[in-house]
């Protein structure tokens, strides 16, 4: 079995795959102070208590954004799970064509989002929304060339900013308001947060549809924990919550 691992800023996500299944996906806070032991010793926890032998995994790759992480994590992967970790960082194999002015800029969650995206939607012209911390854009044509993208505020640190740069405004749930204005604090407050954030997606995808893939068809991916959120919006033309896991399996497969 092959475990992944995307390390994002507010949370990590595991994914365990049994060939092409994903059959087992768990998550824990990211902690940049978090040992080698504890994280370790979490791991093996939760899969044995979910039903899984951790001495069938033989092979485990990493996506991280949190490079504090990495030398724990590396280290608990080594000890507790017996598999020296592939981590996605530059000088891996991709199976992309990175048009990139500095590949080593980009992201390890984009890139394997677009790994991900390329083997489960080929020759297709893709847009994939990553909607985390941070809400990103990245476009991928029907060549495999990973062209760029657009990273903008996530709706919890838009909550956050607010609650914290203002005297009068406080932190509120992340949440579909009822109208799209709001009658209250709270409202008005999620109502711009939610209806802002569907309208800055629409028009990056209209745009990128118009002057880089020029009327071409484009197939939109939604992903990261707050896509589903805008399920109804008619936002995406699927949501694939385990892109950046599949992503990183793709990786492992490519690299082994």
């Amino acid at each position: 079995m092959i475990l992944t691992i995307d390390v994002g800023n507010s949370s990590t996500e595991f994914g365990l795959f049994d060939g092409d299944n994903l059959v087992f996906n768990f998550r824990r806070t990211t902690s940049i102070t978090t040992s080698s032991d504890e994280i370790g010793i979490f791991m093996r926890s939760v899969l044995r208590e979910n039903g899984f032998d951790y001495r069938e995994i033989n092979r485990v790759g990493c996506c991280s954004v949190v490079p504090p992480v990495n030398y724990s994590l590396s280290s608990a992967c080594s000890k507790y799970l017996n598999c020296e970790p592939l981590f996605i960082q530059a000088g891996i194999k991709t199976g992309l064509k990175l048009r990139y002015s500095n590949p080593k800029e980009i992201g390890a969650d984009l890139i394997a989002a677009a790994m991900g995206a390329v083997e489960r939607f080929p020759e297709k012209n893709l847009v994939i929304i990553d909607m985390g911390t941070a809400t990103t854009a990245e476009l991928v044509s029907k060549d495999r060339e990973f062209l760029g993208g657009v990273i903008m505020p996530g709706l919890k640190i838009s909550v956050d900013a607010l609650a914290s740069g203002t005297a009068n405004l406080t932190s509120v749930e992340i949440a579909r308001p009822e109208h799209v204005y709001g009658t209250s604090t709270t409202e008005a407050i999620q109502a711009g947060l939610y209806y802002g954030t569907e309208g800055a997606v629409k028009e990056v995808c209209r745009l990128f549809k118009k002057n880089v893939f020029h009327g071409e068809e484009t197939f939109v991916i939604g992903t990261g924990g707050f896509s589903k959120n805008f399920a109804d919006c008619n936002l995406f033309d699927e949501i694939v919550p385990s892109l950046v896991l599949s992503g990183v399996k793709r990786a492992i497969e490519i690299n082994s």
